[in-house]
């Protein structure tokens, strides 16, 4: 099982709280670049007079997009320090309870995702065709999609591997049960997000949307025993998105082919994927992939495993 692997590593609860509190100082670390350089483009005193929302205008968005994704680099450098330091664990312990990585699942949840961003984006154009206009840039937009395939699943991936993959396994080390970690990881996931500037502009009805998608990888995840689908959809959701509609009130503004011009305002839009769309993936998956127990593997218990299961080394 899944969490049950953590059974294998050093699983004291207060190793995790020590772990995610290194995480996130590499998180800060990695943002000096961006910091760096919006002062060197507008002063100290400019800067205090920037919000979370203007401060992404100040530089060339390309140059923006790439310093904020590298701040995610450093992220994952501390994560695998923590994991193989202080919890004496491997990479793979923590991504699946397979033997070795599931590529083909990954690449079908990005798929999944991705032909959903591209048929809705599509039929939300035709529909509205005067909320959006045409950014197509040929030049800024071959830079992007480098920086965003180079980059974007480095981001995508060390949110996945701290909140359902580090977070989970250290929740369920905590409770002994699955619904706790599912619980804990979504909400946090989705409190995460409250700084951006998406929240400020349409309001906290947009939490909804984002502790959604945290219960929706984190199902995933324990479902499936594994992080392989979680981090395929969540790397298409981000680069499909990146690459195709940008607005000025985005946590990433990019050189998309199209930009958003509407007023954004919490609707029907926001609550749709949660609960018709994500409902709807979790069906395909769990069809395809043959997913049987829903209530063992969602709010069950986690029994450690037999010691010679803990004590085997998985490889990386």
């Amino acid at each position: 099982m899944f969490i049950a692997q953590a059974y294998r590593a050093k699983h004291d609860f207060w190793l995790y709280l020590v772990g995610s509190a290194i995480i996130f100082i590499g998180s800060l670390i990695g943002q000096l670049p961006f910091t760096i350089a919006v002062i060197m483009d507008v002063g100290l005193e400019g800067l205090s007079t920037l919000n979370e929302e203007n401060i992404l205008g100040v530089l060339d968005s390309n140059l923006s997009f790439f310093l904020i994704l590298i701040s995610f680099a450093f992220a994952f450098v501390a994560f695998i320090f923590v994991i193989r330091l202080l919890h004496k664990q491997t990479l793979l312990e923590v991504t699946t309870s397979r033997k070795k990585f599931d590529w083909g699942r990954a690449f079908f949840a990005f798929g999944l995702v991705s032909a959903f961003i591209i048929i809705s984006t599509l039929v939300d154009f035709w529909l509205s065709p005067n909320d959006y206009v045409l950014n197509f840039k040929l030049g800024p937009f071959l830079v992007l999609a480098l920086i965003g395939i180079l980059l974007v699943p480095i981001q995508t991936s060390i949110e996945e591997y701290v909140f359902r993959g580090y977070l989970m396994q250290g929740f369920g080390m905590l409770a002994k049960n699955r619904w706790f970690p599912l619980v804990m990881t979504s909400v946090i996931f989705g409190g995460m997000h409250i700084a951006n500037p998406e929240v400020a502009k349409i309001g906290y009805m947009i939490m909804i949307y984002y502790i959604g998608t945290g219960f929706l990888l984190g199902i995933m995840t324990l479902m499936d025993e594994g992080m392989e689908l979680s981090l395929g959809f969540h790397a298409g959701n981000n680069l499909l998105t990146a690459l195709l509609v940008t607005a000025d009130w985005t946590a990433f503004q990019t050189e998309s082919i199209l930009k958003d011009v509407s007023e954004p305002a919490i609707g029907f839009d926001a609550v749709l994927p949660v609960f018709i769309v994500y409902p709807i993936f979790l069906i395909i998956l769990a069809y395809k992939y043959k997913w049987k127990g829903w209530k063992e593997k969602l709010i069950g218990k986690i029994d450690p495993p037999p010691v010679a299961e803990i004590d085997e080394q998985v490889p990386v």
